[in-house]
């Protein structure tokens, strides 16, 4: 007798299904290895074009004659002096040295029970992986966690 129950439940016998520490320091270990990613600055922001470089990229010396002196826009000077998120903190903390800052705030526990999200869609899920404990809302978001996302980071 072969089904759909009986496939799965093959292919179930074969996952490592993870403890709740184990899940704990998966978790962490995907939050740490993001802030990493999030805190470096651009590392192209320094580049300058090559003299040879193709004229597609640089303004026609034409042009430049017809407008003798180009007027800086407040986008430019938003992405010439962008700060990053570590810098913002530094920065709120000299100008706010006294409680309550950025870094102080802090709030009581919710008396409501947590909400659970769908790590595929973002919807409200009502489903846990057995497996690393991420939760999914339906089938087919499960089908979508099992392909690409459950145990991608692996303690």
């Amino acid at each position: 007798m072969s089904g759909a129950g009986s496939k799965r439940a093959v292919r179930d016998v074969n996952r490592r299904v993870m403890d709740q520490a184990t899940r704990q320091r998966r978790a962490r270990k995907a939050l740490e290895s993001l802030e990493q990613d999030n805190f470096h600055d651009d590392p192209h922001a320094d580049l300058v074009m090559s003299k040879k470089a193709l004229s597609l990229f640089q303004d026609h010396p034409e042009e430049e004659r017809k407008a003798k002196r180009k007027s800086r826009t407040t986008e430019y000077y938003k992405q010439r002096f962008r700060k990053n998120f570590p810098q913002l903190l530094e920065e709120d903390a000299v100008q706010n040295p006294n409680p309550p800052n950025y870094l102080s705030a802090q709030t009581l526990n919710s008396l409501q029970p947590a909400r659970h999200f769908c790590a595929v869609c973002g919807f409200s899920s009502k489903y846990v992986c057995v497996v690393c404990g991420t939760r999914y809302c339906s089938r087919r978001c499960q089908e979508t966690h099992e392909e690409t996302r459950c145990l991608k980071w692996t303690a």
